[in-house]
């Protein structure tokens, strides 16, 4: 009877075996080479999405337009944006980690056999006979528990700070981008424009210099003219046919660079517009102002300022760390197994923790606080010292630049008229027409020149303003369409023409008082410091502040009501005194889902002051 005992017991073994084996081998993932097909998928989509969602260029591009072009499509922009709205969602997420746990909980037990026990008594150490059970072999329990932790919440909190400096940072960055492009977009349609003039001039010349120089050789074969004449003259043209060449390559690759920065779709052809040669602003003189206009304004010293705070919340942060934690939890909870006395209890607890071995830490993290804190204070000098450097030199660069420009229009002037002249007393010998080709190619080359000078000192003139950290448009075009941002950007590119290098900060002249902010209505406690900062940072960004006497609050009131599928919401905004006098009021309707996701609030607030800026203005400057 042992026998068939011994055959059939490695039989679950062995079956046990194989299906871990089986499971094993499920497991296993072998890599997996990206097809052709799938690559070209890929390329095809995301060649489809680059240029999606453009409007047609269908007349020739302006300045304005090229810049309005720049700020809607260009693709590294987007990616700025989309870091900005990913910081924003980021530190509207890291607010909830300050939120208490509310833990909800289900389970069901299941178990063969009983677990019954017997006991020993502690005095007499005797047994019980007779096994006993508490527990049934099927139950389920549920419960919900509530619990806060001290620490964490102030862990958290300042965690939610770095978050929304980090935000703010990534502002930053983005307005950087955005002076970048306005710099590049200014210097590739100059230097286009200059080639489009020029290149109907340059294929003639080019042409007739050839001529000339077959010419010239035959020339010099056949004896008519002397051949040192003849190889100087050559020599000559070839000289100016090079020059030519070059300078017309560099200004045509302007125009591809121009289409880059438009993200215009490979193989669209276009014109730049011809525009007016304005009169450029003088060179400034007191580059002292600059320079603390620089430091003001700078994204980069911006973003600084706002790691040093970072540095700072961290170092909290650390040592808050450092403090005991106190947890409070509460909680109510049931079990179904019918051998309990009670079947649903509540239970609650408070407790206290401390790792007294982290106080041992506590020198070395003050020192490591401290050249953090260094570390910085000498990364932020090294740059304003970079900032200040590149102030002076991008002042005497634009004064270069307009004393270039003056010496190549008198020089190009002088080449036409030479030009004119030998055209006019052109003779029936040889040498006089090669050296009317010879002097029309230089012409058109000083002509050349020219244009390029004057690029040049607008390249410098974009290059001082952006050194200088101006925003070339207020943060308010995403909504804009390509008309709209068009004609915003001629606006401003007007007033940079005739009021360069104004000092509207408030370091120069006398500074306005800053402007109260309140923020009422239908707004969750969480969202009342961001819409306040929001609101502070666009009133700094426009350097607007009130010239009265007394101090003033502004008051943005939210109410919502639901309409459907859709939430109208109201935003009053209302201008009151120290007395808390209502002075000025207004108002401003839009309607959002009602289901939209977080932070959509504070897009609808940054409509409203965009949308009244004006009014905005008039009233803090009245009062």
């Amino acid at each position: 009877m042992n026998t068939p005992s011994l055959t059939r017991a490695p039989g679950p073994r062995i079956a046990l075996a194989l299906a871990c084996a089986a499971l094993l081998a499920g497991c296993t993932v072998a890599p997996k080479a990206l097809t052709q097909d799938e690559v070209r998928e890929r390329v095809l989509q995301d060649t489809a999405r680059m240029y999606s969602g453009q409007a047609p260029i269908t007349a020739a591009i302006t300045m304005e337009e090229a810049v309005a072009r720049a700020l809607k499509y260009n693709l590294d922009y987007r990616l700025k944006k989309m870091e900005s709205a990913l910081a924003q969602g980021l530190a509207n997420h890291t607010r909830y980690d300050m939120l208490p746990q509310l833990v909800a909980s289900a389970g069901y037990n299941e178990r063969s056999n009983d677990s019954g026990g017997t006991s020993i008594g502690l005095l007499d150490g005797a047994a019980s006979s007779n096994p006993t059970r508490s527990d049934e072999r099927r139950h389920h329990t549920r419960g919900i528990e509530f619990s806060w932790n001290a620490l964490d919440f102030g862990v958290s909190y300042y965690r939610a700070r770095q978050q929304g400096d980090q935000f703010l940072i990534s502002e930053e960055r983005r307005r950087k981008v955005v002076q970048n492009m306005l710099q590049d977009v200014r210097a590739a349609y100059w230097r286009a424009l200059g080639a489009q003039r020029l290149n109907a001039q340059a294929d003639e010349v080019l042409q007739k210099a050839s001529l000339a120089l077959a010419r010239s050789r035959e020339a010099e074969t056949q004896k008519i003219i002397p051949p040192g004449v003849a190889l100087a003259y050559q020599r000559a043209l070839l000289d100016a046919t090079v020059l030519l060449n070059q300078r017309r390559q560099d200004l045509e690759f302007a125009k591809r660079e121009l289409a880059a920065l438009m993200n215009v779709p490979p193989g669209v052809d276009f014109q730049v517009a011809e525009a007016d040669e304005v009169a450029l602003p003088a060179a400034p003189k007191d580059v002292t102002q600059l320079e603390d206009m620089a430091l003001l304004q700078r994204p980069e010293l911006r973003e600084e300022d706002l790691r040093r705070r970072i540095t700072a919340d961290e170092a909290r942060k650390q040592m808050l760390a450092l403090l005991p934690g106190i947890s409070f939890s509460y909680g109510r909870q049931f079990d179904s197994n019918r051998f309990l006395y009670n079947n649903s209890w509540s239970e609650g607890g408070l407790s206290l923790a401390w790792n007294l071995m982290r106080l041992v830490s506590v020198p070395a993290m003050k020192n490591a606080q401290a050249y953090q804190a260094q570390t910085d204070e000498a990364r932020r000098m090294a740059l304003s010292m970079a900032i200040l450097t590149q102030a002076r030199v991008s002042a005497e660069r634009y004064r270069m630049a307009l004393e270039d420009f003056k010496l190549a229009d008198q020089a190009a002037q002088v080449d036409t008229r030479l030009a004119a002249f030998t055209r006019a007393s052109v003779s029936a010998r040889l040498e006089s027409e090669l050296e009317a080709i010879r002097t029309q190619a230089r012409a058109v080359l000083g002509a050349y020149q020219r244009a390029n000078a004057y690029a040049n000192a607008h390249i410098a003139f974009g290059r001082l303003y952006n050194t200088l950290g101006f925003d070339p448009i207020a943060d308010d075009f995403e909504g804009n369409d390509l008309p709209q941002l068009t004609e915003r950007v001629r606006a401003h590119l007007r007033a940079t023409q005739e009021n360069a290098f104004v000092m509207s900060s408030n370091l120069f002249g006398p500074a306005p008082h800053s402007v109260g902010l309140a923020v009422t209505g239908d707004v969750a406690p969480g969202d009342v410091t961001p819409l306040t900062t929001l609101t502070a940072d666009f009133l700094q960004r426009q350097d607007m502040g009130h010239n009265g006497s007394e101090p003033a609050t502004l008051t943005l009131d939210l109410q919502r009501q639901q309409a459907g599928d859709l939430e109208k919401a109201t935003w009053t905004l209302s201008l009151s005194n120290a007395q808390g006098e209502v002075l000025r009021r207004s108002r401003f309707d839009t309607t959002v889902p009602r289901e939209a996701r977080a932070g959509i609030h504070q897009k609808t607030l940054l409509a409203a002051l965009t949308a009244h800026l004006g009014t905005l203005r008039e009233w803090l400057h009245a009062e």
